[in-house]
Parts: structure tokens; C-alpha cells; sequence
């Protein structure tokens, strides 16, 4: 019995000295850890997949070090410039496998060589179609102001053209559905400057001529489903191919 007292006496004294242990060591330890501050990177407003980043859309603010992933952000400049990986939210921590320094726009990953992007320059608000226009969109250009007679000009060979984006002066693109109803959100940094187009290289060409001699207006067609979309783009596919049939035959006859 009085080795069983004992044991059991030691065991209590074990017990209190680990407890003791625990309550004035460990979770002092553990509590100082946690309240250990320390600077991260933190998004503000929500940033789209493969926009860069810009210093208005960040912030960097003190936290808890505590169980942080080793990868987050923890300065602005490792951040502003780069592009987005995912689409970010207001609250999220930037970590470093979610940007790159090189754009990851989709729309352009999924060229094939059959069609190719290029941008044109929307020179007023109301060229751009006030910044309603979205990716997705089937517009048609208009010519205003072209070559030395100051023409107005709705080419056949632009009647119906994939918008894959609108990107403002510092390199974001758009999405006016994303939009809320803060002012501080509606500014002139909002606004596209450039139209990103899907176009055959003889549309292309045209569009460099129509630039570079006159002024480019957007006009919305259709904006809905994809399979009508492809409608409208069949359409034009058409007409390009009928309007590309004589030059082919000409050139066949060597004439």
C-alpha cells in the first residue's frame, strides 16, 4: 500500500509540475506567438484573373504571425505590377502562386493560329461605347473621319467582331458587371482606352489602316449566349471567304 501511495503521490506531483508547466510556459509561448505582429499584403478591391496589379488595389496592413503561410506577401512592391493568377477578393492575402510577371490572360492562351488579338485605341468616351462594352461582346467598327475626304466608313469586313477585351491606360482589363455602386470605383481609371479584337489578318490590316487615317467607334451587336455569338462570327467568317475567293482566283489564272 505504501508503495502504491506513493506512486500515486508522485504521480500528483507530476501532474501539478506539468500543469504548472503548461499554464506558465507553453501557453505564454504559444500566446506570445499568436499575438506576434507582423506586415502583409492585403487586397482592397476585388482584381480580376490576369489584370496587373496596381498600388490602389492593395494595402498593406500588421497582423498575426501566427500559422501564416510562409508564401504571403509581406511588401507592396513585391506585388504592384505583377499579374493575377485567380481572381482576388476585398480581405484575401496576395501569395506568391497566385501572381506572375507575365500576363495570363485566357483570351489570349486560346489563340489557335487560325485567328489572332490585336488593340485598337478608343480615342473618346463614346467610341468605347461609354466602357459598357464587355469580353464576349459581338460589336461592329465604324470609320469616322477617314483618309483626306474625312469619310464615314462601316466596313463590311468589321460588321461583326469578338471583343476579347477592354483595357483601361494602366493595362486592366474591365468587366463593367462587376461594378458597384461606390464613387470611388467610378473614375476615369475605369475607362477603357483599347479595344482587344479577334480578327483574321485581313481584318487586322484594315483595322491598322482605319486607326492610323481616321477615328474607331464601337458599336454593341449582340451580347448573350455563345452559340449565337458564333452566329454573327460565322456570319463575317463568310463573307471574308466569299470576298477572298476572286483575289484567289485572279492570282490562280496569273493575272
Amino acid at each position: 500500500m505504501k508503495k502504491l501511495f506513493r506512486n500515486r503521490t508522485f504521480l500528483g506531483i507530476a501532474s501539478i509540475l506539468m500543469a504548472m508547466l503548461i499554464c506558465f510556459g507553453l501557453a505564454p509561448a504559444v500566446n506570445k506567438a499568436s499575438n506576434r505582429q507582423t506586415q502583409i499584403v492585403r487586397v482592397t478591391k476585388s482584381i480580376p484573373e490576369g489584370a496587373a496589379i496596381t498600388k490602389e488595389m492593395i494595402a498593406t496592413v500588421n497582423v498575426g504571425s501566427f500559422n501564416l503561410p510562409a508564401n504571403v506577401l509581406r511588401s507592396e512592391k513585391d506585388a504592384v505590377g505583377k499579374y493575377t493568377k485567380a481572381e482576388l477578393e476585398p480581405g484575401d492575402y496576395i501569395l506568391s502562386t497566385k501572381i506572375s510577371d507575365q500576363s495570363q490572360s485566357p483570351y489570349l492562351t486560346d489563340l489557335d493560329g487560325q485567328k489572332q488579338a490585336i488593340s485598337i485605341s478608343i480615342k473618346s468616351l463614346a467610341a468605347g461605347l461609354s466602357g459598357k462594352l464587355q469580353a464576349g461582346d459581338i460589336i461592329s467598327l465604324i470609320v469616322s473621319d477617314y483618309g483626306d475626304g474625312k469619310q464615314t466608313v462601316a466596313p463590311p469586313e468589321l460588321k461583326y467582331v469578338k471583343l476579347l477585351a477592354a483595357t483601361t491606360s494602366k493595362g486592366t482589363d474591365t468587366d463593367p458587371s462587376k461594378k458597384d455602386d461606390n464613387k470611388e470605383d467610378d473614375n476615369s481609371d475605369n475607362i477603357p482606352s483599347t479595344l482587344t479584337l479577334l480578327v483574321s489578318s485581313a481584318q487586322a490590316e484594315k483595322l491598322v489602316d482605319y486607326e492610323t487615317n481616321g477615328q474607331l467607334y464601337a458599336a454593341l451587336v449582340y451580347r448573350g449566349d455563345k452559340q449565337t455569338a458564333q452566329q454573327y462570327l460565322q456570319k463575317q467568317d463568310d463573307y471574308l471567304e466569299q470576298i477572298k475567293a476572286p483575289e484567289n482566283g485572279v492570282n490562280s489564272n496569273g493575272q
